[in-house]
């Protein structure tokens, strides 16, 4: 097409004289000279080339291709403002669309955030996926997510460093964790880790970071845990878990809020984890995922604290954003995990 065609205004104009069956009733109607109306229709028409008006009568019509021409000019100025209010629709947040990566023990952990979310953002549709950390950092990397919630572990997040960004969002730690009829239950005082070579242990095979950080432990102390059950499945952990025979290692919030679960220390104290969102670094964030970010944030503020030694009753991880802000200070990155921010 013609190099100086002004899209949609040449065809705005068109339709303003089609309508008015005269230049200068058009030119008034638009605010525009006569000359630069004439103009913009000639460009038009000699990008198409073809006549679009009939200018030898008393009155300006529409020639033949003309009619056709200006059928389809309408559609497409419709779908033009259309296209235009789905853009504002999607900066407002009232539609959108966010894909998010999660492992399995972050998805027990951030459920409330993810309902949260949707409460305050009911039109924009949530695609929350399952998977290993690994895979978050690639889904981020690569544009298939717009973000992940994972535990953080240096390794893979070196390979990705130039492609994703983490923000932490609240320091978790893990516990033993045994069902409520188990024989270590309702114990208070520490146990020794010697527990992990003496009772069988249902755990996370090693493509999730919770293994490989448990795994890291036990090498750190010489331990060699008796491992009866490997899976991916956290369900699965906390369900036989539960049924009293086997025990398991988990995030202290999963530990003391899970039915059927009671938390019991162990010294050495296991570990401290990251938990992390992560999003692209240095891309487009659509509006979803800032808001996200956001809310992310504010959530992690509000998440109430739990402790050990006490059986799991049917209370759900906190998302109550009221909550005392103060109560959680300790361990916490200071910044912002909107995904709008600096490295």
């Amino acid at each position: 097409m013609h190099s100086k065609l002004m899209f949609p205004r040449s065809i705005s104009y068109l339709l303003s004289v089609a309508e008015n069956h005269s230049f200068t009733r058009a030119a008034e109607a638009l605010h525009v000279t006569q000359p630069t109306l004439s103009q913009q229709i000639k460009l038009l028409e000699e990008a198409l080339d073809v006549q679009l008006l009939d200018r030898s009568g008393r009155t300006v019509r529409l020639t033949d291709a003309g009619e056709v021409y200006v059928r389809h000019a309408r559609r497409a100025l419709e779908e033009l403002d259309a296209g235009k209010r789905a853009v504002i629709e999607l900066e407002d947040l009232s539609r959108g669309f966010l894909r998010l990566g999660m492992t399995p023990i972050t998805e027990y952990l951030m459920t409330s955030l993810l309902d949260e979310f949707n409460a305050r953002h009911p039109g924009i549709m949530i695609s929350a996926m399952e998977m290993s950390q690994d895979e978050i950092e690639a889904g981020v990397a690569d544009s298939t997510l717009d973000a992940g919630i994972a535990f953080t572990h240096t390794e893979s997040t070196e390979t990705w460093s130039n492609k994703i960004e983490l923000h932490t969002l609240f320091l978790e730690p893990l516990s033993l964790a045994v069902g409520t009829g188990h024989r270590l239950a309702g114990r208070q005082k520490p146990m020794g880790i010697s527990v992990l070579q003496d009772e069988p242990l249902i755990l996370l095979n090693q493509n999730f970071a919770l293994r490989r950080h448990f795994d890291l432990y036990c090498l750190e102390h010489g331990v060699r845990p008796r491992i009866a059950v490997e899976t991916n499945s956290l369900s699965m952990m906390v369900q036989s878990t539960s049924m009293g025979r086997l025990i398991t290692v988990l995030p202290t919030t999963i530990a003391c809020t899970q039915p059927g679960l009671y938390g019991v220390p162990l010294l050495p104290e296991l570990p401290h984890h990251t938990i992390a969102l992560i999003g692209p670094k240095d891309t487009y964030k659509s509006p979803a995922c800032r808001a996200f970010g956001r809310l992310a944030a504010e959530w992690n503020f509000g998440r109430s604290p739990v402790s050990l030694g006490h059986e799991s009753g049917p209370a759900a991880v906190s998302g109550d954003l009221t909550t005392d802000k103060s109560a959680h200070a300790a361990g916490r990155n200071q910044g912002s995990p909107e995904l709008t921010t600096a490295r």
